[in-house]
């Protein structure tokens, strides 16, 4: 019987993930179809039970849903217990147990990495939980955390033993970190940046996770003042790699997905 896999967010309309996992089970042979589904916030539990009923063998969770998903999946794995956020769900012999790839996947691309790299993280929303995680796992404890909210910063920050930084501060503070990973949906369908007049230098790393643009505004920023800059398409690989072999054993090619992709 063919498979069917899903992605499940609001908005969604940006996502590539479709065309990219349709490569990897073509490449792979394997009979199985991915579907973008626009879930509506307040049917959200209705659709995690309608995908199990409907026979769907897995599924991604993209913003707003990383979170608010937990209470309706009948298990986590460590990853989401950690990140406190879900963006991966397999389907078990007895229900839906969620993953959490973000982080892992994001922070295999980003270069020279290192336990000494001074990290700024901008958000504390799912995809923040999930990386933040992921440099607590990788033993990196020079992370700073700031958001428009006060409040999530904190929890995050405080979770993961992270300084805060007021968002007000972060744009004279920038020079002072090695890597900034931006977070927020800042920038996704304007041209709006989370931060104002920042400064960047050439030593720097900047990171957005949101691939579509492939620059947003804080991208054009770092990148117009020499800095080395990196959009989500990195993440979105990394983690989709990750959940691809969850659900089917087979590690895919990230290297050539980047090509084909975009040539298809």
């Amino acid at each position: 019987m063919k498979k069917w896999y899903a992605v499940i967010g609001n908005p969604i309309h940006h996502s590539i993930s479709p065309r990219m996992h349709e490569i990897w089970f073509r490449t792979h042979n394997i009979d199985a179809s991915y579907v973008p589904i626009l879930v509506e916030p307040d049917r959200l539990e209705q659709s995690v039970e309608s995908l199990f009923l409907l026979g769907c063998s897995g599924f991604n969770v993209t913003v707003p849903f990383k979170e608010a998903i937990m209470p309706f999946l009948d298990e986590l794995d460590q990853s989401a217990r950690s990140a406190g956020a879900v963006n991966t769900v397999v389907r078990t012999q007895t229900g839906w147990k969620g993953y959490n790839t973000d982080g892992r996947g994001l922070l295999a691309s980003i270069p020279n990495l290192s336990q000494s790299t001074r990290i700024l993280v901008i958000g504390a929303g799912g995809a923040a939980k999930g990386i933040a995680a992921a440099l607590s796992d990788l033993h990196i404890r020079d992370v700073t955390i700031c958001n428009r909210t006060l409040e999530k910063a904190t929890q995050l920050a405080n979770k993961y033993n992270a300084k805060l930084l007021d968002m007000s501060e972060v744009p004279a503070k920038l020079p002072e970190f090695d890597c900034v990973i931006q977070t927020t949906t800042v920038g996704m369908d304007s041209e709006e940046s989370p931060l104002s007049n920042p400064i960047w230098t050439s030593e720097m790393v900047a990171v957005d996770i949101i691939y579509s643009p492939p620059q947003t505004e804080f991208l054009k920023q770092a990148n117009s003042q020499g800095a080395f800059t990196m959009n989500g398409l990195a993440m979105l690989i990394g983690q989709g790699a990750l959940a691809f072999e969850l659900w089917t054993g087979i590690k895919p090619d990230q290297k050539e997905i980047v090509q084909t992709i975009f040539s298809s």
